[in-house]
């Protein structure tokens, strides 16, 4: 069982990352990305949401210091902040804090906030990812520390502006993985099954990068450096090779909100998106 008020006093964890272009063009295929400007090493620029994978600390969860049952953890929310355009390459630092815990009974779990500041060597800031983590297993634990946030739903009573259609690949999750989140929930049957799930899924962020990806080429021309704050909830899980079907409304210029739907099963799979742009 976790202990909720020593995971919000614990000093951030930091962790360096030294990010080549080749790291940067996996990170675009593991979200199927095939733009050149994405995956060709002459002319590489870094998406966006590959904030999610810098200097990441890795599943920790995994850990038995933590004290949870990592098995039977979900992603529950994604918000990162762009301060400034990713470099394709370079030196980061990454301070990964527990804001909070929040306690949502025995039978129900636990949700924790965890927020990671993206740094260069040189103490400029690129980025701040900030998730929140669903503990089923952990629920009776008590809260502690900053409460956590309520993303505003997609309120729309017209036709989304754009709808991007994008394919995943039966080895997406098996490509996505290389950039860091090696949590064997997206990879092995037997961790599947125990969690739940009829085979392993797609990760989260995986899907959240192919949402980005759509609102990119819909409302920007795939521009990555005017693409500031991408956040989403992560409602249902997606099979490797299911089709993502991203509808999005603007709000105003420099806003949108979003959604996502797996084709196949005509499932909500993200919720609660929202965009800033420049």
């Amino acid at each position: 069982m976790i202990d909720p008020a020593a995971l919000v006093a614990r000093p951030p964890i930091e962790t360096r990352h030294s990010l080549t272009a080749k790291d940067t063009i996996l990170y675009a295929l593991g979200i199927g990305a095939g733009e050149l400007d994405f995956v060709y090493e002459a002319q590489v620029r870094a998406l966006p949401t590959m904030a999610v994978t810098l200097a990441y600390p890795g599943f920790f969860w995994r850990d038995p210091d933590y004290g949870a049952d990592w098995k039977r953890i979900l992603h529950g929310e994604q918000s990162v902040t762009i301060h400034r355009p990713l470099p394709a390459e370079g030196t980061f630092v990454g301070r990964t804090r527990f804001e909070g815990i929040e306690d949502k009974g025995p039978d129900t779990g636990a949700v924790a906030l965890v927020a990671r500041t993206i740094e260069g060597a040189d103490g400029t800031l690129y980025a701040t990812d900030r998730r929140t983590t669903f503990l089923r297993g952990d629920g009776g634990c008590g809260s502690a520390g900053a409460a956590i946030p309520r993303p505003e739903p997609v309120l729309t009573d017209r036709a989304p502006d754009s709808v991007v259609t994008l394919t995943t690949a039966p080895g997406q999750a098996h490509v996505y993985r290389l950039s860091g989140d090696l949590n064997p929930l997206h990879i092995d049957p037997e961790t599947a099954t125990a969690a739940g799930f009829e085979r392993p899924i797609l990760h989260g962020l995986c899907s959240y990068g192919v949402a980005g990806r759509a609102v990119l080429r819909a409302l920007v021309d795939n521009d990555p450096a005017r693409l500031m704050r991408l956040d989403a909830r992560f409602s249902a899980p997606v099979y490797p090779g299911e089709t993502i079907e991203t509808r999005i409304w603007r709000d105003g210029e420099t806003r949108a909100r979003f959604e996502a739907r797996v084709v196949e099963r005509d499932l909500r799979v993200l919720t609660h998106g929202y965009a800033e742009l420049a």
